[in-house]
């Protein structure tokens, strides 16, 4: 679930923000590291969050036992109406964009596809856990073949005359690294969403931090390897330049049959991550009703299928509604930022929580104190990088967010006592 969630479209069609702001082999593979390690250390941090809380919710949970019911309102407002069905909308309609290579589609038939992709991994979720993640496992198996089948064949190429690098594509500037760092962290962006179906997870305080470190650990091997056969074939320049980095290696492997085995690979590679995000946003939505934050319906579990189908439905529903209005581009922008606002606020929560007495972790992040005041370092030049390079989307962005405050006061005023857990669940 960790890998197959992560390992979306990213790594095979835009590396080139990475290799553009550091264009240099050693260069570009040391921010990709660098990304998976601060990506790690968060997963450290969340570890030991999800083995202290192995509930439905996962980082609301969290922020609402670290600071208050309110933060975690905000996290679950943010992920409904931007954050997670903003995802969905986006990764579907990359979907449906490769899907157009082998059926020609219009902008309308491109919607029509997306929206199909969504509904039918819905109702997988729908019908029961067990399907969904049958699936995943599958998708992501074969996705981390494509990637070893990349690596292959990247070693395997002959090698390729280059010229030798120049003093600023040896050693880039701080402003570019950091640039480089950022793009490579949003291209991780999905670790947490484990976390969220804690109470649906075999021993759940041992198996999630497990799940988090091993499949971070994969991805990022995966992401240096990857990269590292890119170079092997393609120059730094010729990967700066490319939207579609792995067609451009496949066509120079391929031949000309490169362009089909990528869009089949980006379809194939999109509806594996798709099926992860589908099926555990619900479970926040849940959690949050079961708070008396939601109305209580979307609290409800279906009595055969014992899923959160009515969550599930309103997710499908306004994610096909991002699609449709195609308005899900302008709010992911403006609001994806404010996920590592969150991040870091996670990160932080754990110096609040091991003051109390009854904070019990089966697991204990390593390096505490000091990896966890780095992530939150990190997370803190993320959102002030955003902030700066577009001011005023930002701040729409963190108003969109903050505008749920109102409707937790509003809801807190008259909701009924927070439903009983389900332990068997």
């Amino acid at each position: 679930m960790v890998v197959g969630t992560i390992i979306g479209a990213s790594i095979f069609v835009q590396p080139s923000l990475v290799s553009g702001a550091v264009p240099s082999p050693a260069g570009m593979l040391l921010v990709w590291g660098a990304a998976g390690v601060l990506t790690l250390i968060g997963v450290l941090v969340t570890a030991e969050l999800a083995s202290a809380y192995p509930t439905t919710g996962g980082v609301y949970v969290f922020l609402r036992e670290s600071y208050s019911p309110a933060l975690g309102f905000l996290w679950c407002w943010a992920m409904f109406w931007s954050m997670h069905t903003g995802i969905i909308a986006a990764i579907a309609t990359v979907c449906a964009r490769y899907v157009g290579f082998f059926v020609p589609l219009d902008d309308t038939g491109i919607r029509v596809v997306a929206v199909g992709v969504i509904l039918v991994l819905s109702a997988i979720n729908y019908v029961g856990v067990r399907h969904g993640t049958v699936l995943q496992t599958a998708f992501t198996v074969g996705k981390v073949a494509a990637v070893v089948l990349i690596v292959i064949a990247g070693f395997l190429a002959p090698e390729r005359a280059s010229s030798p690098p120049t003093a600023a594509d040896v050693v880039p500037s701080a402003n570019a690294f950091i640039a480089a760092t950022v793009a490579g962290l949003f291209a991780f962006g999905g670790w947490h969403m484990v976390t969220y179906t804690g109470a649906e997870t075999v021993d759940a305080r041992r198996t999630i931090p497990r799940a988090l470190l091993i499949g971070t650990l994969i991805v990022t091997l995966s992401y240096i390897a990857v990269n590292a056969a890119y170079l092997a074939v393609l120059s730094p320049a010729e990967v700066a330049a490319s939207n579609r980095v792995a067609a451009e290696f496949a066509d120079a492997i391929l031949g000309s049959g490169g362009a089909a085995a990528m869009s089949a690979l980006v379809v194939f590679s999109t509806i594996g991550a798709l099926i992860g995000i589908i099926l555990t946003g619900p479970r926040v939505y849940l959690a949050a009703a079961e708070d008396g934050l939601l109305p209580r319906s979307i609290a409800s579990v279906h009595p055969r299928f014992a899923t959160p189908h009515v969550a599930i439905v309103l997710q499908a529903v306004w994610a096909c509604v991002l699609v449709g209005t195609g308005t899900y581009r302008a709010l992911f922008t403006r609001v994806v930022y404010t996920e590592w606002i969150f991040f870091g606020l996670m990160a932080g929560g754990v110096f609040l929580l091991r003051r109390r007495p009854d904070y019990a972790p089966a697991y204990r992040a390593w390096g505490y104190p000091v990896l966890p005041v780095v992530f939150i370092i990190s997370t803190a030049v993320i959102v002030v990088n955003q902030l700066i390079a577009d001011p005023r989307e930002s701040i729409i962005g963190l108003g969109i967010v903050l505008a749920g405050l109102p409707f937790y006061y509003l809801r807190i005023r008259r909701r009924p006592a927070p439903v009983e857990l389900n332990a068997n669940r």
